[in-house]
């Protein structure tokens, strides 16, 4: 079968499209014959060895697909050959097979096509779990969404306001503002024209916001703790910026304020009856036409390494997908 391979720590640029011995899938393995798979951030730091493992080398990229399944492990669940799913990889969705543990996989609602299954289970999972198990957010409170027009950003902008919440979205540009206003925004903050405290202060009248939402990380961190309200929440989702804030503790102290770290893979698998509880709500909202994937590029799996690239220098809007067959 044909993989893009990372055959050396480095660039994405270096990734090369080769063929490889199709996976043998373990008892409780799902395999799949992979038709798109989404590419996100981790696979920006994998191949360069800045993730949190690494995989032997060689290996593919990809960290979620949505295919058919092909072949079942004897202990692989209720899954059949034939089924539509989607999964959870953590890498090797970057070809044509991949197998996969049954409890890592989903099958695909009704309505929903395989580019958009293979942008919505790593995006709409973190931002689900982020927004509910970590951050608490209830009706009528204020959510600010950082890099609001990244593909877990527009997710936390769509699932606030189905949780009831009033959503802030904030973006480096008028371009990807407008992305999250069609994406049910209530007010925007363009970081890059003025300061984002400020903004804070004028959009919720010197209160603050009740949860932070922030994929960024780096300078907007420590704006962004300034502009919690009391008893506020900053959900620490990921350092798209490349840089890793430092947190003035005085202020989690003096705003009675928590600052809460969401790593959805653990969650997934140490709570695996939640992450399917959250994953029927997000169906149902999708079926509701209340959640949208926003896939702004496709890519060929030989341009594997072009989405990537173009991912960690954050000029994509929504998610960028790789499609295999």
């Amino acid at each position: 079968m044909k993989a893009l391979l990372c055959k050396a720590l480095g660039p994405a640029r270096d990734l090369v499209l080769d063929e490889v011995a199709a996976p043998t899938p373990k008892k409780n393995d799902v395999l799949i014959d992979v038709h798109a798979a989404g590419v996100n951030f981790p696979d920006t730091l994998i191949i360069e060895g800045k993730y949190q493992f690494q995989p032997p080398l060689p290996f593919s990229p990809g960290g979620e697909a949505a295919g058919v399944v092909t072949a079942v492990g004897e202990k692989a669940g209720a899954f059949k050959v034939g089924d539509r799913v989607m999964a959870l990889t953590g890498w090797g969705a970057f070809a044509e097979q991949v197998a996969v543990p049954f409890y890592n996989v989903l099958p695909i609602p009704q309505g929903m096509d395989f580019t958009s299954a293979a942008a919505f289970g790593m995006t709409y999972g973190t931002s689900m779990h982020a927004l509910t198990q970590r951050g608490q957010l209830k009706a009528g409170e204020t959510l600010l969404v950082l890099g609001a027009s990244g593909g877990v950003g527009l997710a936390a902008v769509e699932i606030g306001k189905a949780l009831g919440a009033r959503v802030i979205a904030a973006a480096s540009s008028a371009e990807k503002l407008a992305i999250a206003k069609a994406a049910g925004a209530d007010e925007l903050i363009d970081y890059s024209q003025a300061s984002l405290k400020d903004e804070i202060k004028r959009l919720t009248g010197g209160q603050g916001v009740d949860v932070v939402y922030d994929p960024v990380g780096g300078a907007l961190f420590d704006q962004a703790v300034r502009g919690l309200a009391w008893n506020g929440r900053l959900l620490v989702v990921g350092f798209a910026s490349g840089s890793i804030p430092q947190l003035p503790v005085n202020l989690a102290l003096l705003k009675g304020a928590a600052v809460i770290g969401v790593f959805w893979g653990a969650f997934a698998q140490r709570q695996p009856q939640d992450n399917a509880a959250n994953f029927h709500q997000l169906f149902a909202w999708h079926a509701e036409g209340k959640l949208k994937p926003l896939v702004s590029q496709t890519f060929a799996l030989a341009e594997g390494g072009a989405a990537i690239e173009r991912l960690a220098q954050r000029q994509a809007v929504g998610k960028l997908v790789v499609t295999i067959r």
